[in-house]
């Protein structure tokens, strides 16, 4: 599996740009056989490496390598992939904080997307947050 597509490696490098922003992840990689999720919202202008959230076990914000993920080997000629049906829906900030609460990103992409279809809408105030420092 191509783990960015063109229109998803422009979309990261665009905001790569715009370091000051809370975006909204553009891609979402995992693990299919174990932990390890990790969601993308900008790239940098060498093509490598990506910022933020990642969780092998604690959630963090951080920058990580589009080359480390693609060359992970898994049992059974398995391998790290992109989520295809992934849409992000809430700004980094908010996925941080909810990750944090929940433990990691799975529980809170289960519990951000329970309370916007019990709510309705696709809204979340996070507590306080940090943000990324330039």
């Amino acid at each position: 599996m191509i783990l960015l597509t063109a229109e998803l490696r422009e979309k990261l490098l665009a905001n790569g740009r715009q370091r000051d922003a809370d975006h909204v992840p553009a891609v979402k990689f995992f693990n299919p056989l174990g932990e390890g999720v990790w969601l993308a919202t900008e790239l940098d202008e060498d093509g490598d490496i990506l910022f933020g959230l990642a969780d092998i076990g604690h959630p963090e914000l951080g920058s990580f390598s589009l080359e480390e993920l693609s060359s992970v080997r898994l049992p059974f000629g398995m391998a790290i992939e992109r989520d295809l049906l992934f849409t992000g829906d809430f700004p980094i900030s908010v996925w941080a904080e909810a990750a944090r609460q929940a433990g990691s990103i799975r529980a809170a992409e289960r519990n951000l997307y329970a309370r916007a279809s019990s709510d309705g809408q696709l809204s979340w105030k996070p507590a306080e947050t940090e943000t990324r420092e330039t």
